[in-house]
């Protein structure tokens, strides 16, 4: 299912594999999004985690595009800078029938998960006192992945439906 909002990919093929060309084009999407707009998601101030800043660019946006388990080492990922436009306009149609959205628990936090199924995109949200915090954001392709998911949610739409 085609998905008419959500803007074109930014290929690093484009960039004639040139990273440091491709990293600052990235950035200056995130950048536009995130830094320089105010976004909301529900009535509420979205943030972002800004330090540990590395080469002068936000923490949220190294975790948008890097993977790893050691915080202090991830590493990029090109699929997902490729996705460096999505993470908006997902939050931004939350409410849209073709997003799954839920919450639950990760190491004592509430997490918002929005799942874009059809374009196996996740975005992830972590609620804060007066705010929302852009907590990552990566594309789901692995079926153990999808199938986890699709549990979490079909778990929480069941506790939260009404009577």
């Amino acid at each position: 299912m085609e998905v008419s909002w959500l803007p074109p990919l930014v290929l690093f093929e484009s960039y004639h594999g040139h990273w440091d060309t491709y990293l600052e084009a990235v950035y200056g999407y995130f950048k536009k999004d995130f830094v320089d707009s105010a976004p909301c998601f529900r009535g509420a101030r979205l943030a972002l985690k800004k330090n540990p800043l590395s080469q002068g660019k936000e923490a949220t946006f190294w975790h948008l595009i890097s993977e790893g388990a050691d915080e202090g080492n991830r590493l990029p990922v090109i699929e997902r800078c490729e996705h460096i436009r999505w993470p908006k306009p997902v939050i931004e149609h939350a409410e849209e029938l073709v997003i799954k959205a839920w919450e639950n628990e990760r190491r004592g936090e509430t997490r918002i998960c929005l799942w874009l199924e059809s374009q196996e995109y996740l975005v992830i949200l972590a609620r804060r006192k007066g705010y929302v915090l852009l907590w990552t954001a990566y594309p789901v392709t692995e079926n153990h992945r999808k199938a986890k998911l699709q549990k979490e949610y079909e778990t929480y739409k069941t506790a939260n439906a009404s009577p």
